[in-house]
């Protein structure tokens, strides 16, 4: 919006050509998205708490999360807007890959909005029926993945790229579609089931979002995508100002969210989270790396599936103490500051590995 407002101007004032930098326009999307965020969080904080749109701890996890209870819930609403704001605000509005990953973005956040509210209001710590959810998933990634093909078709959209090989990648062909649902559906529900500490998982997803925001500026930047050997996507670029957007968000979350945190994202912030960012991952060809740079999301995903898997195959054992993996190191003692501070540290070493393969090849 203030692109197309303020650019055309330098045609009268040299001043006004700073908004044809993606630099620019990004650096003022994070601090836009930041302030919304402390301005508005403890107003928002108060008025989730007046409404009693709070935390229901659920019976399968730690006695500990207890104390949680009436904790606000549904701040992710805050977050998405604005990060959306934020992004409008800063962001071409002609281009097309912006558009489609805030339909996905918005799309999961409602789908993840219905689901605290049953919560909440209904008292149903489950929410959501499963199949329901994960229809409703389907659905938005589904039509995201439509958007994508029928709007922003390009010569590399059904090749996968694979990092540590120059120039070397796999041809999908229309299998492409069920990959990129797959990796949309399973980085929401991935982002969920790790939100389960005070900002355990928003500090993972700024650093996710920060490192997706270098990776679409230079998809979209002809010398730079053939400098790394990465696919050249015209116009995905303009997909930084969105993960800045999102890191900025998340800053100005973590503000309220760190431990004790005063108000939690809930599924509307966690499923939207995760589904954007595969969504960027997606539109940038960059979705291998994003295993390495969600990888502590894939860690507590894994520990779910290793720990389902065990428990029906043994009869009844557990793998580890509870699943997903936070909560097996709080039953082991773990204070849950030393839990989230260390995850983050993990996270941050595999972006710095995942980020590192650009140059290993």
């Amino acid at each position: 919006m203030l692109y197309k407002f303020f650019y055309p101007l330098a045609e009268y004032l040299s001043v006004f050509n700073v908004f044809r930098y993606i630099t620019f326009r990004t650096a003022y999307a994070i601090v836009t998205a930041m302030l919304i965020m402390l301005i508005f969080g403890t107003l928002a904080t108060e008025l989730l708490k007046r409404l009693k749109l709070s935390k229901v701890s659920k019976s399968f996890e730690p006695v500990r999360h207890k104390t949680k209870e009436g904790t606000p819930s549904m701040g992710g609403l805050l977050i998405v807007f604005a990060s959306v704001t934020a992004t409008i605000l800063w962001a071409d509005p002609n281009n097309v890959y912006v558009w489609i990953v805030l339909f996905i973005y918005v799309g999961f956040a409602a789908i993840g909005f219905y689901d605290d509210y049953m919560k909440a209001i209904r008292s149903n710590p489950l929410g959501m029926r499963g199949k329901m959810k994960f229809t409703c998933q389907s659905l938005v990634a589904l039509i995201g993945i439509a958007l994508l093909i029928i709007f922003a078709p390009h010569d590399n959209q059904k090749l996968l790229l694979l990092p540590f090989f120059k120039n070397y990648f796999l041809n999908l062909s229309w299998f492409y579609i069920i990959f990129a649902w797959f990796v949309i559906v399973g980085a929401s529900n991935a982002v969920n089931l790790t939100d389960g500490l005070d900002g355990l998982a928003i500090m993972p997803a700024i650093i996710s979002f920060s490192a997706f925001a270098i990776l679409s500026y230079v998809a979209g930047n002809t010398i730079y995508a053939d400098y790394l050997s990465v696919f050249y996507v015209k116009s995905a670029s303009e997909l930084t100002i969105f993960c800045g957007a999102m890191a900025g968000a998340g800053l100005g979350f973590l503000w309220f969210n760190a431990y004790p945190a005063t108000i939690i994202m809930g599924d509307v912030g966690s499923l939207s989270i995760g589904a954007s960012l595969a969504a960027v991952a997606v539109m940038v060809k960059q979705e291998i790396l994003l295993v390495f740079i969600g990888g502590l999301f894939v860690m507590e995903t894994l520990s779910v599936i290793i720990q389902v898997g065990y428990f029906r195959l043994s009869n009844g054992k557990r793998f580890f103490l509870m699943a997903p993996l936070h909560h097996h190191f709080e039953l082991k003692g773990w204070s849950e500051p030393k839990i989230i501070v260390r995850f983050w540290i993990v996270s941050f070493i595999l972006t710095i590995v995942a980020m590192s393969t650009l140059k290993l090849r």
